[in-house]
């Protein structure tokens, strides 16, 4: 059997110029983002904790916790709440189609009877209220013009709704059932965020204007705001109260968050800025924060979540961050520390650590998009969707300057001869280019559609796989290569062919299901009947003993077989990757790492039956 061990999570789904929404739950100490059409849940406590809600048709926007933590009600770019339960397996309790646009915000009310929710409108509401159980509209919400982008519950009795928006209003309403009371026009550019503080007495506006207002939280009326001296010098996309009301937190687009503390009298005067010290780029704009009971959290728009402890802020944050797109590769960094590197095709490139989790990001600018990457001895070899393959030495922590070589057409897989790491082979369409370091040795025309290559590891002998579905074994010799022999067994396009660690065999899978494991001199096929996975094969991987073969497949599955055995034997992760499995990776003989589209990295233990 296969069991979850750890997952290394995706990133917050962010955008250029808006803020995000970060949610928790103070009794569980888990937070809730969304990601693609997908709700995570993560402890903060734990890390690696992680649990996944997919059952959105569309992107998702907005995840909250009812205030007993028993449901949690998720929106999307559709419209539609969707409310589900904690336990069991994320039981659907309803499902409402609220707005006619996307939903940007929702606010469950303090006794968890009423929802509020808030988006596009599309030239309806842009503002309903509904009770969580039947979904009847509790009130009527006019005086806005546009879209509406956050919207805030009283949490205390007497009950109101606060929303504001992108025609620089914040309207203040009063019921239930709730009608329209005033608006507030203090503001002069869009109103990105209002927050009730958790004691009802206040809450706040903040805007792109760069300022933060307070207001009576019963009436409406305006107290006092956060001071310019020291403020922010971008639009404040985000704020956050601390759970004693006496403090808020905002994030800008000026890279920096700010502790606020807020008087009585309702002005604000900073307390404490926690800049960002990262490289500067636009991606280090701050878009969401977080204050639950001792973390306080800031998103950056590159998708890094930083977590800081409110009891000392000077001490540098935690960051955890992920990728925001399908994890195509996944490969050892080196077997002795067992650090994986995986990179999504926008070209975020990232190590991990089995066991801790997030080790950072790789500098890949160089690059820009990749398709192709493997890790050799003391460099990685990557290639994107242009005609270039990068050969990047590895120093410390970080890539060196690349050497860029131009092989003439996409390539369509890369394999590096590991005991001759000069020597690397790249698959094009109309034959293989043969490498020695940055030089192109030859470029052959094999006359057939090449879908995948591999050379083996002395350098000596190469197997190409084509569109047709046939193996052909080469001989490699300098800048020549012979055919030897042409293997023909699999019914579709080869997708993935892997030598085994100890060079006695190899695997081949196909884009029809199968998968097929070789002796390597006799060219008998070792294990037959590979054909457990429901659809296209992506990957495949080797234990390092060179007794397990694993397949990673567009299914979602994982499945894992012994050489020496029937097939029937199997091990079958079910699921492992909403979307399919694109990354494949043994760790050692007991784990195994797989990445894909769902942007997320699990690892598995391997406990023998």
């Amino acid at each position: 059997m296969a069991k979850l061990s750890e997952t290394y999570a995706c990133a917050p789904s962010t955008e250029r110029g808006r803020g995000i929404l970060i949610s928790g739950d103070s009794k569980s100490n888990n937070i809730l983002y969304c990601t693609a059409r997908s709700v995570i849940i993560r402890n903060l406590d734990n890390p690696l904790q992680i649990s996944v809600y997919g059952e959105h048709a569309y992107p998702v926007t907005v995840a909250r916790y009812s205030p007993n933590g028993e449901w949690i009600a998720s929106a999307d770019v559709s419209g539609t709440i969707r409310i589900w339960g904690t336990h069991n397996d994320f039981v659907l309790k309803n499902e409402f189609r609220v707005l006619s646009g996307r939903i940007d915000d929702l606010q469950w009310s303090l006794d968890g009877m009423r929802i509020v929710a808030c988006g596009d409108g599309k030239g309806k509401s842009f503002v309903r209220a509904f009770m969580w159980d039947s979904g009847s509209t509790v009130g009527d919400f006019d005086g806005h013009s546009r879209r509406v982008l956050s919207c805030s519950f009283k949490p205390t009795r007497p009950f109101r709704i606060v929303t504001c928006g992108e025609d620089f209003l914040a309207n203040f309403y009063e019921g239930p059932p709730f009608k329209f009371s005033m608006s507030i026009r203090d503001h002069s550019n869009f109103v990105n965020c209002v927050r009730f503080s958790p004691d009802g007495t206040k809450f706040i506006t903040v805007s792109s204007d760069r300022k933060g207002i307070v207001y009576d939280g019963k009436t409406g009326n305006k107290l006092g705001e956060l001071s310019s001296e020291d403020g922010h010098k971008g639009s404040i996309y985000a704020v956050s109260w601390s759970p004693d009301s006496k403090q808020v937190v905002t994030v800008s687009a000026d890279k920096s968050a700010k502790i606020w503390d807020i008087l009585d009298d309702g002005s604000g005067k900073v307390n404490k800025t926690l800049a960002c010290t990262e490289s500067g780029g636009v991606e280090d704009m701050l878009v969401g924060c977080l204050w639950q009971n001792d973390f306080v959290l800031t998103v950056s728009l590159g998708g890094t979540i930083y977590l800081y402890s409110a009891k000392d802020l000077d001490k540098s944050p935690v960051s955890l961050s992920g990728h925001m797109k399908n994890v195509t590769v996944l490969t050892l960094l080196n077997r002795r520390e067992k650090m994986l590197l995986s990179s999504s095709y926008d070209g975020v490139i990232i190590r991990w650590i089995p066991g801790m989790g997030y080790s950072g990001k790789f500098d890949s600018k160089q690059f820009g998009l990749i398709k192709l990457l493997l890790a050799g001895k003391d460099e990685v070899i990557a290639a994107g969707f242009d005609n270039k393959v990068f050969r990047v030495p590895l120093q410390g922590d970080n890539f060196g300057p690349a050497d860029t070589v131009d092989v003439g057409s996409q390539p369509k897989d890369v394999s590096l001869a590991l005991n001759s790491p000069e020597l690397a082979i790249i698959a094009i369409e109309s034959g293989i280019v043969l490498l020695n370091g940055s030089k192109v040795v030859s470029t052959i025309n094999l006359g057939f559609t090449v879908s995948a290559a591999t050379i083996s590891p002395d350098g000596s002998e190469a197997i190409v796989g084509g569109q047709d579905g046939k193996l052909r074994i080469y001989s490699v010799s300098g800048d020549t290569v012979k055919e030897v022999s042409v293997l023909e067994k699999h019914r579709g396009a080869i997708t993935a062919i892997r030598y085994s660690p100890d060079v006695s065999m190899f695997a081949s899978a196909d884009m029809n299901r199968e998968a097929v494991v070789w002796d390597r001199v006799s060219k008998e096929v070792k294990v037959n009947n590979m054909l457990f996975n429901t659809a296209r094969i992506n990957c495949l991987a080797w234990s390092p003993d060179s007794t397990l073969v694993a397949t990673g497949s567009l299914d979602t599955c994982v499945i894992i077989y012994e050489v020496g055995k029937p097939a029937s034997s199997r091990r079958t992760i079910k699921g492992a990757h909403l979307g399919g499995v694109y990354g494949l990776v043994f760790i050692d003989q007991e784990r195994v790492a797989s990445s894909g589209e769902d942007s997320c990295v699990r690892v598995w233990n391997l406990i023998s039956e």
